[in-house]
């Protein structure tokens, strides 16, 4: 099971960096042609923008896996290990059920702009907007997967197996 996950995270990383190394391609390529040429790709903003949009939502479980979003410890760090892995529980709960609602409502987006083409690509942005409830997807799978050793004992997860503790959670 272990391997499964860490296949899933690098494929999941891999698959950010490539459109990190797209969008510096495609912006570069273009930066050059304007400075050499005085012309422009008419796409290239375009592209980076949807490989912007799709970076960011494919990238936020991983975020997630290291205590990467934003936390607000003051109360947790108060608390009892009881009452943390209460709290710790409930914010997993939480999030999967705002993920599961972002899934839905990520959905309802790209079955409503599948008929709108993007203006330089003539690209639908059904596959623009599939970015949402892909994204919101792996949050989910990101999330079961640290869920217990988050809840038990404040852990995150890195990509190399290694494990890291909330700041104040107390380890039991």
């Amino acid at each position: 099971m272990r391997r499964l996950e860490q296949l899933f995270v690098r494929l999941n990383a891999a698959v950010v960096i490539a459109c990190l190394t797209g969008m510096v391609l495609v912006v570069g390529a273009n930066v050059a042609l304007r400075f050499s040429t005085n012309h422009s790709l008419s796409w290239s903003d375009e592209v980076a923008r949807y490989l912007m949009i799709w970076m960011t939502f494919l990238g936020a479980g991983l975020a997630l896996r290291q205590g990467g979003h934003v936390a607000i410890t003051n109360l947790h760090d108060v608390m009892s290990t009881r009452t943390q892995r209460i709290l710790r529980a409930a914010i997993v709960a939480i999030l999967l059920f705002f993920f599961a609602y972002m899934v839905q409502v990520g959905w309802d987006y790209m079955q409503r702009a599948q008929y709108q083409m993007s203006p330089a690509l003539r690209l639908s942005f059904r596959y623009v907007y599939a970015a949402m409830p892909v994204g919101f997807i792996l949050l989910i799978v990101h999330l079961l997967i640290i869920a217990k050793s988050f809840i038990m004992a404040g852990h995150y997860h890195h990509a190399n197996g290694e494990t890291e503790s909330m700041p104040g959670a107390a380890n039991g």
